[in-house]
């Protein structure tokens, strides 16, 4: 057996270089990269590996380990997990960063590999520095919190490990059902130690993502129960976009006058000039996905994971007379809401599922037209809709008195609507512009009222809604998509959480658009305090004198080196992403917006913890209320 003597450090890498995927007879690449923040757990071992020989990898200096592993889930979400970049940090802190960044690829279902440093194997100089030490166990580390977010975990402390962990890692990463992050823990002093390996793990290994097929049984059963139904509704879920399932999708839904409704993962597999699609289902769905999942007898699940906010706490559909069909690689997900499953691949099962459904046709006909039209009125009435001193809303002032939006006008210096800013953008930007957000109230306005005319062109990561992945994430989407322009939308809460990869964009010369909507607040929060009974309490920015937090955001973009625009007005707005266009540096246009000037809930509810016991007579209701939508709400 011949082999090569590298340390385990070196060994990682050069098998790294060899990884390459195999979708739909196209070969590439699987790691495009490595981001790093080297500290005394992985700068001798992983360091020294990538400075003697990289191969391919491109290496990029991240400022904040959550951060660039952000970057790095963004990348792979934008190419349809297709390929990937690693994450290496250091020990203890560095490590326990990636926390919430892997719980952010494990909701999403992304690959990520993440490549933590770990303490000595050996234990010798322990504690080492930045080493926790439990009175339990001398074997647990910092690395062990990771196991609950990871969807395959390991730790290294012989380099002979190596060879059968990395492969488990990728195959549990080019899994479409198990996709997600696997985190390897190399204790820091194996990753200097030699070993001589087998020179055929080096070899090109190849993944294949082959389309699993449905069987004869799932396709009779789901095309029995479709042809049976009177009204079914398609519920387009990040599967579908994953498996590129959008020609097929539309063309069952033209050929059968079945409506679609999207999942936040979903929006952009079909574009929203589609005629069949009614928009984003759920609490912040729109008016037209709400009604027609009322209506339906059949609810269509492609790739979805059915969250509370698409199923509006299981209460957006008759339970009574709907049943559910879900089709989707993972055969949990399949299993839910006690529906007929279909365990394979999107795109594969509705291409073999289209001839049997020759002749048929549902109900809903010309309902879908009046559906669309009702709510593309309603959205064009919130365009309309301005904002002074003298004329408030009247819904703002029953969540807001007017004298507290007078006093946001005045210390904000602005009266422009949240609403007003995000169509302006839409309207604005070119259509295959790239948009992304997280947290916060955004996604609720982004997913009723921002129209996608272009595919995969809109990426909100709400599966785990990480305050801080907007701006990350706009660097892994840049990477991705570089002749793009990327925009990231983003609140001033989670702007202020995690920002540190907008320093690193502007390194590597990656331009991304920071769109930063200041209304002083945890406005989201705010709104959900309020409108379940309580008052405005510590969800505002205020000063210890209780003035309003009133931030120069384009003077903290101007020091970074970024290009900055400062706006309060539509016209203002229009002119500073004119401008961002023509820009060659990454940009930040900051907006002071008026709290409470975002959509609302389009017959919907979302299931929290209102307070049983209260002083307050609208708490009180707000529970009553609870248990009235508990009423109607399923427990499966």
């Amino acid at each position: 057996m011949a082999t090569i003597r590298l340390t385990t450090a070196q060994a990682l890498i050069k098998f790294l270089n060899q990884q390459y995927i195999h979708v739909d007879g196209q070969e590439l690449p699987f790691v495009e990269g490595i981001f790093t923040i080297f500290g005394h757990g992985n700068v001798l071992g992983i360091g020294q590996a990538l400075e003697q020989d990289s191969g391919h990898l491109k290496v990029i200096q991240g400022k904040n380990e959550q951060g660039m592993a952000h970057a790095a889930i963004a990348y792979s979400k934008q190419m349809l997990r297709h390929k990937i970049y690693a994450v290496t940090t250091s020990v203890g802190p560095g490590a326990a960063n990636l926390a919430a960044a892997a719980g952010t690829a494990l909701a999403n279902n992304i690959p990520v590999l993440f490549l933590p440093g770990d303490t000595f194997a050996t234990r010798q100089p322990d504690p080492v520095l930045q080493q926790v030490e439990q009175e339990y166990s001398a074997a647990i580390t910092t690395n062990d919190a990771l196991k609950p977010v990871s969807r395959y975990w390991d730790r290294i402390t012989r380099p002979e490990q190596l060879m059968s962990s990395l492969i488990r890692a990728f195959e549990v990463m080019t899994d479409p059902a198990k996709a997600g992050p696997a985190t390897i823990c190399i204790s820091q002093d194996v990753e200097g130690e030699a070993y001589d390996f087998d020179e055929k793990f080096f070899g090109k290994r190849v993944h294949y993502l082959d389309r699993k097929a449905p069987v004869d049984r799932e396709l009779k059963g789901a095309a029995e129960l479709i042809k049976a139904s009177k009204k079914p509704v398609i519920l387009v879920g990040g599967g579908a976009k994953y498996s590129e399932a959008r020609e097929i999708i539309m063309k069952l839904s033209e050929k059968h006058h079945i409506p679609l409704v999207e999942t936040q993962a979903g929006k952009a597999t079909v574009e929203s000039t589609f005629k069949s699609n009614l928009g984003g289902l759920g609490v912040t769905g729109t008016l037209a996905a709400n009604k027609a999942a009322r209506q339906a007898d059949l609810i269509i699940g492609i790739g979805t994971r059915y969250t509370d906010f698409a199923t509006s706490s299981k209460t957006a559909f008759n339970f009574e007379t709907t049943k559910f069909l879900n089709i989707n690689v993972s055969r949990m997900q399949a299993y839910k809401l006690d529906a007929f499953q279909v365990v394979a691949d999107a795109k594969t099962t509705l291409e073999q599922l289209a001839p049997l459904l020759d002749g048929y046709e549902s109900e809903f006909a010309n309902v879908i037209t009046e559906l669309k039209e009702e709510w593309v009125a309603e959205r064009e009435r919130l365009s309309q809709v301005s904002f002074s001193r003298e004329s408030f809303d009247p819904e703002v002032k029953n969540q807001f008195s007017q004298d507290m939006l007078n006093e946001y006008a005045d210390a904000l210096q602005t009266e422009l609507a949240q609403t007003t800013a995000l169509l302006t953008i839409n309207d604005t930007i070119e259509p295959d512009s790239i948009v992304i957000s997280a947290a916060g109230s955004l996604p609720g306005d982004l997913q009723r009222i921002w129209n996608p005319t272009v595919p995969n062109t809109y990426h909100l990561e709400y599966g785990y809604s990480c305050m801080g992945y907007e701006v990350s994430g706009s660097l892994g989407i840049k990477l991705a998509e570089p002749t793009k322009e990327v925009y990231s939308l983003v609140g001033d809460g989670s702007f202020l959480m995690l920002h540190s990869e907008f320093i690193t964009a502007i390194q590597y010369n990656q331009k991304v658009n920071i769109l930063l909507f200041d209304n002083s607040g945890f406005g989201c929060i705010n709104n959900l305090q309020m409108g379940n009974g309580g008052g405005s309490y510590f969800c505002e920015f205020r000063t210890h004198d209780h003035k309003i937090l009133n931030i120069d955001y384009a003077k903290v973009a101007e020091g970074y080196g970024a290009k900055a625009y400062r706006t309060n007005t539509v016209e203002e707005l229009q002119a500073a992403l004119e401008d961002a266009k023509k820009q060659e540096v990454s940009t930040l246009i900051e907006m002071k917006v008026l709290p409470k000037t975002m959509t609302d809930g389009y017959d919907s509810w979302w299931h929290v913890g209102v307070a049983e016991v209260s002083e307050k007579e609208s708490t009180q209701k707000a529970y009553e209320l609870k248990q009235q939508k508990l009423k109607i709400a399923k427990q499966y």
